[in-house]
Formats: C-alpha cells, sequence, structure tokens
C-alpha cells in the first residue's frame, strides 16, 4: 500500500528567507523552486537519500498552509507518504478505518525553468489521524524531475537523509493502530523507557522511522490531538556538520553520544524555521 516516507512538509512564512536556512542547515542547495498556481502556494524542495524536505509558503490565502502560521507559527506541517497507486491506497484506507478523500491531481510548475511534476494525491481527514495532516502521493513524473539536492561543501558535513520523525501523543494505543494497522507501517520496536518517563512505538517505511512518543506519568486524553514534534537528520560526520553550522552562524549544541549505541548527534537550535532538529551520525 505504502512503499516509502516521501516528504516532510514545512510551513514557513518567508520562502526566500526559509530556503537560504534550510540550505545553511542541509548544506544542500535547493532541488526545485516552484509553485502551485491552484492552491495559492510556492515552494523549495531538497531532495534527500531517502525523501525530501518541502518549504511551503503562502502567495495569496495560503489554504491550510496560512492557518497553520496563524495558529501556531512556522514548523512541521504535515507528513507524506508514497504510494504506486493513489485509488487502492484511498480503497485500503478507507477499509482499515481512514476518511480518505478521492484522490486529486496537482502539479506544479519550475520558477527557473518550463518544468512541470505532476502528481495525484489523497489526503486523510484529521479527524481519523488524531489531527495530524497526513497524505499519500503517487508521483507521474520521473524521478529525475526532482534531482538529489547537491551539497554545498563537503560532503561528510552534509545533511545526508531524514533520519526520523517525532510524533508526540496523549493515546497511544490509539495512535500506534493508525500507524500499524491503518497505514500498514512495519512496527519495528515498541519499548518504555522508564527513566525518561517515556514510551516510543518506533514504525518504520522507506527507510524513515515514524517516532510515536506517549508520557508514561500522563493520563491518556483521547480529546488532546497529536502534535509534530521534531525531525532527526542523518550526517556522515557529527563533529564536521557541528563545525560546518558553528561557523554559519548557527547555535548548535555540543556533540555527545546517542541514545542508541554507536550513534552521535547534537541539537540545532537556530535556523530550523520552528521545527526542532536533531543531528545523527549513524553507527558504522
Amino acid at each position: 500500500m505504502l512503499h516509502g516516507f516521501d516528504h516532510i512538509v514545512i510551513a514557513v512564512r518567508d520562502l526566500e528567507d526559509a530556503t537560504q536556512r534550510y540550505i545553511a542547515l542541509l548544506g544542500r542547495e535547493p532541488s526545485w523552486r516552484g509553485r502551485h498556481p491552484d492552491a495559492g502556494t510556492a515552494n523549495t524542495l531538497f531532495r534527500l537519500a531517502n525523501c525530501y524536505v518541502e518549504l511551503l509558503a503562502p502567495t495569496g490565502n495560503g489554504g491550510p498552509v496560512a492557518e497553520k502560521l496563524n495558529s501556531s507559527g512556522e514548523g512541521v506541517l504535515a507528513a507524506c507518504f508514497a504510494t504506486d497507486d493513489a485509488d487502492a491506497f484511498a480503497a485500503s484506507a478507507r477499509e482499515r478505518g481512514l476518511d480518505a478523500a478521492d484522490p486529486a491531481s496537482g502539479e506544479g510548475r519550475s520558477d527557473d525553468s518550463d518544468r512541470v511534476r505532476l502528481w495525484r494525491t489523497v489526503m486523510l481527514h484529521p479527524k481519523t489521524t488524531r489531527g495530524l495532516v497526513l497524505f499519500a502521493i503517487e508521483h507521474q513524473s520521473p524521478d529525475d524531475s526532482l534531482p538529489p539536492a547537491a551539497a554545498t561543501g563537503p560532503p561528510e558535513s552534509c545533511i545526508s537523509a531524514l533520519d526520523h520523525v517525532v510524533v508526540s501523543t496523549r493515546e497511544i494505543e490509539s495512535t500506534g493502530a493508525i500507524y500499524r494497522d491503518a497505514l500498514g507501517l512495519r512496527l519495528a520496536l515498541d519499548r518504555s523507557f522508564e527513566a525518561r518517563g517515556l514510551r516510543m512505538m518506533f514504525f518504520r517505511v522507506g527507510g524513515v522511522t515514524v517516532e510515536v512518543v506517549g508520557s508514561l506519568g500522563q493520563a491518556e486524553d483521547p480529546s488532546a490531538p497529536d502534535q509534530f514534534g521534531g525531525l532527526a537528520f542523518q550526517v556522515p560526520d557529527a563533529a564536521a556538520a557541528q563545525s560546518r553550522l558553528a561557523l554559519a552562524g548557527l547555535d548548535v549544541s555540543e556533540v555527545r553520544d546517542g541514545n542508541k549505541p554507536g550513534t552521535r548527534v547534537f541539537t540545532v537550535r537556530s535556523g530550523t524555521c520552528g521545527v526542532p532538529t536533531l543531528l545523527i551520525e549513524p553507527t558504522g
């Protein structure tokens, strides 16, 4: 049904400013700068090894993007999964209890050329995703219409891939069922961390983890919507990336050992457009 994690959408107010911030953060040039004429939005895309990052800003009334900016400011707006068949995904999602819209055609027009990218999306109603904007996309343009984002510096210091997306919940069993049973993602780990007061479920799809996090000491609340937490990106050399970002003027923590043995991590505290951001040097 779903074969990958397609992209993460970050709502931003000033697209040019946000683009420059993410060029600095990722250490990569954009793969695409364009607009959605019918939606009243413009975007910048950075294609990484396992998905792409989309910066999305309103150009007209902006619809859901403007609503997000007005209600809670810049930050993660949506998560999108990849499918080869939008119609089949919509039918399967409905059978599994999700309120899925009919597949809708979309197009993006490049600002730099006459290129056009085409796709079909299936939006899932937030009432069945515990408040989050989740959708699936079937791309109808060739892969080379969105080239990999070229590194701006030494590759070992540049972000290579998305590691995980954090989803915070007040009802972890219900949220876990959405990703495991309704979306069909593989549950790789379900573990309680007593010292941290957390229960965490790790769902894997296309080399990306959706990390669902709930508090062990907090009463469950079905009425409280889930929230996107932060993003964690992979980088070949954490020390090199930390040095690059510090020289660029970003506020970064010291490199430290990660929770997973053999990893090294550090936190980026500025230049992320409201997205809590961790950089991880994977094991090996």
